[in-house]
C-alpha cells in the first residue's frame, strides 16, 4: 500500500539521519547563529560534508567558533567528529527510488502531472529571483571575445552541454562539446585550452568530479571558466569567473533541470542578439545548403487555411 511504503521510507530516514535528528531534537534551544547552522545543513548537507568549520562559518555568515559550539552543543566531540557525521549522512542519503517514493507517495496517479510541471513552474521562478544579471552578462562577454569555447557537461548533464554547443556553433567560429567517457579523453580534447578561451561547466549534484577537475585543469591554463550549477557554494564554482546559477530538483528519480535549460536558453538568445547580422547570415547559408543537398524532406503536413496539403520528393500520389 502506498501509505504503508510512504512510512518505510521515512522510518528509513530517520534511522539514518542520526544528525538530523539530534538538530531536530535541540532545535528550539540554539542560540540565532546556531540555527542558521542547523538550517543550512539541513538544506546543504551534501556541501556541508565537504567545509571546514572556518569555511562553513563564512557561508553561513557566522563565526568559527560558533561552528565548533554548535557541533558541541549537538553531542559531538569537535568538529572532526561531527564532519565524519555529516559524511556518514550523504553516505546514506536516500536513493533515486526511496526519493521518488517520498516525493510522490502522496499524490494519486492523475496528479503526477499537475504536480511535476507545477514543480518546474516553481524551479524557474526561483531560478529569475536568485540569478545574478550581471554574472549573465559577463558571461555573453566572454563567450562572444573567446578564441575558443569547451563546453562539458557529465551524465544528466550532457543533454545541456549538447544543446548549448549545437546552438553556439551557429553563433561562433570555435565550438569543441567535450567528450566526457574518461578523464584522459577530457584532458585530450583541452589540450591546447589557453588564456584566450572558455570553458562552459555544468554540473548539478550529485556533481561531477570529471567536470570538476577538467575546470581547474582550465583554471590552471588560465582560460576563462563560466559554470551552470544549482547554488554559489557548488564545488565547481571554486573555479569559475562568471557564476550562473539554477535550482534543480534531485527529489525524484529524473532530475529536473527545466530552469537551467531555461537559463541556457536565454544565454544563447542573449549572443543571438549582441551577433544578429552574423547569424542571420549563417541560417540563411545554412538554408540554402538544405535546399541544395536536400537535408531536410518535404514528405510534411502544411496547414494551408482548412485544408491540409501533402509534399513529397517523388513518386505517385494517392
Amino acid at each position: 500500500m502506498p501509505c504503508r511504503d510512504q512510512e518505510r521510507v521515512e522510518a528509513v530516514m530517520r534511522t539514518n539521519n542520526e544528525l538530523l535528528n539530534k538538530i531536530d531534537e535541540k532545535y528550539s534551544r540554539l542560540s540565532k547563529g546556531q540555527k542558521k547552522l542547523a538550517d543550512y545543513i539541513r538544506q546543504e548537507y551534501d556541501k556541508a560534508a565537504f567545509l571546514t568549520a572556518a569555511r562553513m562559518g563564512e557561508v553561513v555568515g557566522v563565526s568559527e567558533s560558533t561552528v565548533v559550539r554548535f557541533a558541541m552543543t549537538l553531542g559531538y566531540k569537535g568538529y572532526p567528529e561531527f564532519q565524519k557525521a555529516l559524511e556518514e549522512l550523504v553516505r546514506t542519503k536516500l536513493n533515486s527510488i526511496q526519493r521518488m517514493e517520498v516525493t510522490y507517495g502522496r499524490i494519486s496517479q492523475g496528479e503526477i502531472l499537475a504536480s511535476v510541471l507545477q514543480s518546474d513552474i516553481e524551479k524557474i521562478k526561483l531560478t529569475m529571483g536568485s540569478v545574478d544579471q550581471d554574472a549573465f552578462e559577463m558571461s555573453v562577454d566572454t563567450i562572444l571575445n573567446a578564441r575558443r569555447i569547451y563546453v562539458i557537461g557529465i551524465r544528466s548533464c550532457a543533454p545541456l552541454a549538447s544543446f548549448l554547443s549545437y546552438y553556439l556553433h551557429l553563433i561562433c567560429e570555435d565550438v569543441t562539446l567535450i567528450n566526457s567517457n574518461t578523464s584522459s579523453e577530457i584532458f585530450e580534447q583541452m589540450i591546447r585550452v589557453g588564456k584566450e578561451d572558455v570553458v562552459i561547466g555544468i554540473s548539478f549534484p550529485r556533481y561531477s568530479m570529471r567536470t570538476l577537475k577538467a575546470l581547474e585543469f582550465a583554471s590552471n591554463r588560465s582560460a576563462k571558466v563560466i559554470t551552470l550549477t544549482d547554488s554559489v557554494h557548488s564545488p565547481i564554482n571554486l573555479y569559475s569567473s562568471c557564476n550562473l546559477i539554477a535550482r534543480s530538483d534531485m527529489a525524484s528519480i529524473v532530475d529536473s533541470l527545466v530552469a537551467p535549460l531555461s537559463v541556457v536558453n536565454a544565454l544563447v538568445v542573449a549572443l543571438c542578439m549582441k551577433k544578429q547580422k552574423e547569424v542571420v547570415s549563417t541560417l540563411e547559408m545554412l538554408e540554402q545548403i538544405w535546399d541544395e543537398y536536400e537535408v531536410y524532406s518535404k514528405d510534411e503536413l502544411n496547414m494551408v487555411t482548412d485544408k491540409v496539403e501533402f509534399h513529397n520528393l517523388g513518386g505517385d500520389e494517392e
